[in-house]
């Protein structure tokens, strides 16, 4: 059965890069001119691997000049569209918003401009307001402040109803998500300081709602004993690396200790993937004036180290600073891999450091592809001389893939998250723990990483304070090619397209 599936892997990954371009089809098509260049914007991202691996599952392979060449002519074409966006959405935003203020003059004629909900709207919502008022957990002369900001230009309460120690507003949103967050958290700031915290989402029906809870709910910083343990992680961390790279030494580091220094090289190398990953959120964070905590790294023999975990001590802005965050570590981490595989690729000759099984290149499809594209021939033989970079690089990359995968607060999670919102987001997560459920069967580590996101991770990131405004186009292509990358490193050759490549006997 698991040979019958196997067989399919290729055949599914392309139906699955084509399938997510045809789904960002149809989500563009109702934007007329803009939705279409934003597409194709992830179409040129796409096209060359799709190209690669379509050519490469008919058994042509490219040479590496013209797959560099195509991916130099991906990025130039993904500028060019990208300039054509530019103004077609600002006149798109213009034309919405006016629009949007045309509608509400329409449908509240009566209504002064400015006017306060507390004091204009209709009795019957007056009464809820008075109603609820008594036991809404906010102090009364809070509760009629917070009230006090939404108007006929922003967003036009029509409901108050208690949660937690705060409120939630339904109403009518008015003017553009972003312009309605930033007029409504500036009025609240101007009237009760930093005591309360502005959040615009959607409920379970889908409409816009307003949340206002007392910044005492904000996230905490580390306490002390979870500084103790991220320092502890470290540590543990590095004595697996300095063991893994002992393995592919071929020994065992913790009974040749005399012989460390020669696995310092190598775990360098893997701990130089980590540290890049996790500097790039950092640097993203710290533009976004985002706080991170420290990140708990997961040591594991057979890798070093599945990466780290890391949460928000700050409440996000808007959905295109989690994407942000998200991806800048998988992207610094996942480039330095990529440079590691091909540059070792390219210095591997006959005596090379590592001696490698074909069949091992099957692992894997886009390092089976690459490396049939660098070392051609050389793959039909049964034992492949590699640089250590090649083993170095893989490693890296598939760090990089297990973080891509889109479940709760792993950064595929979290750029799922920001580009589709947090339903799609429920949805990956538990397909993404099925599927490592059924790969567990064959593969130890996949089950090992399921339980991890089961106990750990699984549970999805916060809403931001701006939940409303969805990332541009340019991110949401950036985050398909990122989740097809993982895809594409994770999943395997088949044995019949392996074998048409001719890798292995």
């Amino acid at each position: 059965m698991f040979t019958a599936i196997t067989e399919d892997l290729t055949a599914i990954t392309l139906v699955f890069g084509v399938g997510i371009l045809a789904w960002g089809f149809l989500r563009a098509r109702p934007y007329g001119k803009l939705g279409i260049l934003s597409w194709l914007q992830s179409v040129v991202l796409m096209a060359p691997w799709l190209l690669v691996f379509g050519l490469a599952a008919a058994g042509v392979m490219l040479n590496l000049a013209v797959v560099l060449l195509l991916l130099v002519i991906s990025t130039a074409a993904y500028i060019g569209l990208g300039n054509q966006v530019r103004p077609l959405k600002q006149e798109y935003l213009i034309s919405k918003r006016a629009a949007t203020i045309a509608q509400a003059q329409t449908s509240d004629p009566a209504l002064p401009d400015h006017s306060s909900p507390a004091t204009s709207a209709p009795s019957s919502t007056t009464s809820t307001s008075d109603a609820t008022s008594d036991v809404v957990p906010i102090p009364a002369e809070d509760l009629k402040a917070i009230q006090s900001i939404f108007g006929i230009d922003t967003f036009f309460a029509t409901e108050t109803i208690p949660y937690q120690e705060g409120a939630i507003f339904r109403g009518n949103l008015r003017t553009e998500p972003d312009e309605a967050h930033t007029k409504l958290s500036a009025s609240l700031q101007e009237r009760l300081s930093d005591r309360y915290r502005l959040f615009l989402i959607e409920n379970q029906e889908s409409k816009p709602v307003v949340i206002v809870l007392p910044t005492s709910r904000d996230p905490q910083p580390m306490t002390m004993p979870q500084k103790i343990l991220a320092v502890v992680l470290v540590l543990v961390t590095i004595s697996t690396c300095l063991e893994s790279a002992g393995l592919m030494l071929g020994f065992d580091l913790y009974d040749n200790l005399p012989r460390v220094w020669e696995t310092v090289p190598f775990a360098a190398g893997i701990l130089a993937v980590l540290a890049v990953h996790e500097i790039a959120h950092w640097v993203l964070a710290k533009r976004h004036n985002v706080r991170l905590s420290l990140p708990f790294y997961i040591p594991t023999l057979q890798l070093g180290s599945f990466g780290a975990l890391t949460r928000f001590e700050s409440v996000l802005p808007n959905r295109n600073v989690l994407f942000d965050v998200a991806f800048a570590g998988p992207a610094a981490g996942g480039l330095l891999s990529f440079g590691m595989l091909l540059t070792g690729l390219i210095l591997s000759h006959k005596g090379s450091l590592f001696q490698l099984p074909s069949q091992f290149f099957q692992g894997s499809i886009l390092v089976g592809t690459l490396a049939r594209v660098v070392l051609q021939e050389s793959l039909q033989e049964p034992i492949v001389d590699v640089n250590p970079l090649v083993v170095l690089g893989w490693l890296g990359l598939v760090i990089t893939a297990l973080n891509l995968l889109p479940a709760g607060q792993l950064d595929g999670g979290r750029i799922v998250q920001s580009i589709y919102g947090r339903k799609t987001a429920s949805r990956t997560t538990i397909g993404t723990l099925i599927l490592l459920g059924l790969a567990s069967l064959v593969n130890g580590l996949a089950l090992y990483w399921a339980i991890l996101i089961l106990f750990l991770q699984r549970d999805l990131e916060r809403p931001c304070s701006n939940e409303l405004t969805e990332p541009d186009d340019a991110r949401a292509a950036l985050g398909l090619l990122a989740l097809f990358l993982m895809v594409v490193t994770l999943l395997p050759l088949t044995p019949s397209l392996a074998g048409r490549l001719g890798i292995g006997m």
